[in-house]
């Protein structure tokens, strides 16, 4: 290969990392102040409610949760409060049980099928006009309903994503604290697409739909990035609502968020494969170009990384490559060094950012062979509990996109 040849390999390699993760947010402040796409917003729409909570062995939270639930401000004997549980086989049912007088209904699957099998089950069995879905760990503030429903008086509004916060609780890990920066960058990310056009995705931790646009899943589905997929190729807009809270816990190490971002990514291009139409711009062209921007062109990032230090590198008899591979070298040294010290009480930001960093690529990189292979496992279990053989992948609750 000639030096022309690499020198395109690079500069294009270059420009895609810089736009994914510089121009595209700085091009989205931009599109959300001068395209803003306004929608009415109604305070005093107050439709049939189904609180959807996914379940899988969370005796340690469930009655946190549903105490929460019942606790939550919304009109009288407009909220239903449903639990589906993939076959439990902890105390989760019997705790669920012990609410059945304060209106709380247990939908149990008798065998494992996973998450996506239990959906198409609570959602069959729900009276709601809207679906709220969530986590047995998510803990909403008292108006996040309120909140939530109040964009459904627009009927162009088919989906609703809420603003799901990490706890800042005392001595969090290194993977929280990174999980944590990440996460409040997606959120920024998440407004301005929701200004401009439709955010992309749901949260499996809190995010609202109308009830008749819900279509059933396969097993393999991740539901909180397929429905809302669904739902803006049939013509309908998906909004971001900040002010309807919830909060949950980062997860607790580098490898499992690794796994976690690995079956985010695998079912996600699944997603997008059974719901091709959002893939052609003249859909819905806001979100095609969010879709495309935040999703695609960054889950494909450690291909275009894995080529930028092997083209400067072979083009290192130049200064300016020569200066280029040393910096990627620094910077991959350092996310070495994080990994090396992943084990210690405490991690300094500058090491524990670029493994992060490296973390959420090499996971896409796997992502994207378990989507081409068809790897894809229906079962989830949540990143709260420690196997002492892990089977399949692991899911937390409420970061499925």
């Amino acid at each position: 290969m000639n030096d022309l040849s690499l020198k395109l390999i690079f500069w294009t390699c270059a420009f895609l990392v810089a736009y994914v993760y510089v121009l595209y947010p700085a091009l989205m402040w931009l599109l959300s102040k001068t395209f803003a796409k306004p929608h009415a917003v109604s305070d005093r729409f107050r439709p049939k409610i189904t609180l959807l909570v996914s379940a899988y062995n969370e005796s340690g939270v469930i009655a946190c949760k549903i105490e929460n639930s019942l606790a939550l401000d919304y009109s009288p004997g407009q909220l239903e409060i449903v639990v589906v549980s993939d076959c439990s086989d902890d105390r989760t049912d019997e705790i669920v049980y012990s609410y059945e007088a304060h209106g709380i209904r247990l939908v149990r699957q008798n065998q494992r099928l996973g998450k996506a099998a239990g959906l198409n089950l609570g959602v069959a069995q729900s009276t709601g006009e809207i679906i709220v879905f969530s986590d047995a760990n998510a803990i909403y503030q008292g108006d996040a309903l309120l909140q939530l429903v109040r964009h459904f008086s627009d009927p162009s509004i088919g989906y609703v994503v809420g603003n799901a916060k990490y706890s800042e609780t005392a001595g969090r890990t290194a993977a929280a604290e990174s999980e944590g920066f990440y996460w409040k960058m997606e959120t920024q990310l998440k407004r301005l697409e929701s200004q401009f056009g439709s955010v992309v995705g749901g949260d499996g931790a809190i995010y609202a739909i109308r009830k008749e646009l819900f279509l059933p899943l396969l097993p393999t589905d991740i539901n909180d990035f397929l429905n809302p997929l669904q739902i803006v190729a049939n013509n309908f807009r998906g909004v971001y609502e900040p002010a309807a809270v919830c909060f949950e816990e980062a997860g607790e190490s580098f490898p499992k968020e690794f796994r976690r971002k690995v079956r985010i990514i695998s079912r996600s291009l699944n997603a997008i494969r059974r719901e091709p139409r959002v893939i052609l711009p003249w859909i819905q062209p806001r979100h095609w170009l969010a879709l495309v921007s935040h999703k695609l062109l960054r889950w494909f990032a450690p291909l275009y990384l894995i080529l930028l230090i092997v083209s400067s590198g072979l083009l290192s008899n130049s200064p300016a490559y020569y200066v280029a591979f040393w910096l990627q070298f620094v910077f991959y040294a350092v996310a070495i060094a994080g990994w090396l010290l992943e084990k210690r009480t405490s991690i300094p930001k500058h090491f524990y950012l670029p493994y992060y960093f490296c973390v959420v690529n090499a996971a896409s990189l796997l992502g994207i062979f378990r989507f081409l292979t068809g790897t894809l496992s229906p079962t989830w279990q949540t990143i709260r509990e420690t196997p002492a053989a892990p089977k399949g992948d692991v899911h937390l609750a409420g970061k499925d996109s």
